[in-house]
């Protein structure tokens, strides 16, 4: 049964609870739309008083640290300091591989604690490009330094393998979290990394879990999609897995069991599709992409938390998935995709 039946907070480390549906900033990167910076910022004001607190953010995702540092000056200027610490937000640090010193590591710390307008970091997420390149164990060893320093409070990976996030840990680097794409159409978690962390005590965040929109009421019953046709960079992306994985028919057999099921829970096919991720083993959150001042769907993802899963929803969603292809042996572990 699931571990998330309400909205309360789900307890991420000992010092950090967070919302486990996190608002994402990548939609903030380009290629999902014009951002309007003002409107973004106020529209952030109304996920926080939904209770959605935490963010999901990138050193790379355009302009997401900055509208985190301001609205983290409105809020605590209209709300009081108090205000803020009710709100997470999770950035990431995505280096090209180079040299790894000390200078270079707090460096771009520092400039994440800039940008954001606080002390301390909540979260650090390291991605590695290369893992032949072994410099990314001097990058951690220096970012768990400046953790000890008190200008991060948690570090966690995002897109590392079951192998190499081993490897992390066994070096003895304390890690909270790593982020994988995780969704009906790529359930590659499942075979390692979600039982390796249940085991080690390592959370998954999600992303990619309603397939930058292909999980919705929008494409069922619809024909195939142009590649030219899919208008941001998320669709495109996910198009790809269910082309891997499935075939657009097979898809329109998921959508349409999706369907079934939410009208069961009156509730929406996204829904159904966050709550599935939500209930599987090691996963602390899932991220849904937050297009601030383009589109907002807080009453509908707040829907998340009125159900649960039954089993026969289990089955039947099963019985669609079970007749895809076998993405991990396809593709490779989580992060694979990324590396090949």
């Amino acid at each position: 049964m699931s571990q998330h039946p309400t909205l309360n907070r789900f307890q991420f480390t000992e010092d950090l609870a967070i919302c486990p549906l996190l608002n994402g900033m990548w939609q903030v990167s380009g290629g999902h739309g014009k951002i309007n910076p003002k409107q973004a910022v106020a529209q952030m004001f109304d996920y926080v008083d939904a209770g959605l607190t935490t963010w999901d953010l990138a050193d790379h995702y355009g302009p997401a640290e900055d509208l985190i540092g301001e609205f983290r000056r409105q809020l605590i200027a209209q709300r009081g300091a108090e205000a803020w610490t009710g709100v997470q937000a999770l950035t990431k640090w995505v280096p090209r591989p180079g040299e790894m010193s000390r200078e270079v590591v707090e460096r771009n710390v520092d400039r994440a604690l800039e940008r954001m307008d606080v002390d301390c970091l909540d979260l650090m997420q390291f991605h590695w490009w290369d893992y032949g390149d072994r410099r990314y164990f001097d990058a951690l060893g220096h970012l768990a330094d400046l953790q000890t320093a008190g200008k991060i409070k948690h570090l966690a990976l995002t897109n590392f393998d079951t192998e190499h996030l081993q490897a992390v840990l066994d070096a003895g680097i304390a890690i909270a979290s790593n982020q994988v794409q995780f969704s009906l159409i790529d359930r590659r978690p499942l075979v390692k990394m979600a039982p390796f962390c249940a085991a080690r005590g390592v959370k998954l965040l999600a992303y990619g879990t309603l397939g930058g929109g292909l999980l919705t009421e929008q494409f069922l019953n619809a024909g195939e999609p142009s590649r030219w046709s899919l208008k941001t960079a998320s669709l495109g992306k996910y198009k790809q897995m269910v082309d891997v994985g499935y075939g657009w028919q097979l898809f329109q057999d998921l959508l349409q069991t999706l369907a079934k099921i939410a009208t069961k829970h009156q509730v929406s096919i996204a829904n159904i599709a966050v709550r599935y991720v939500l209930e599987q083993e090691a996963v602390a959150g899932a991220i849904v992409g937050a297009r601030l001042s383009i589109a907002e769907h807080i009453a509908e993802n707040l829907r998340v938390f009125t159900f649960q899963l039954d089993d026969d929803d289990d089955r039947q969603l099963e019985a669609v998935l079970s007749q895809g292809d076998d993405l991990f042996a396809l593709i490779g572990d989580c992060g694979d995709e990324y590396r090949r």
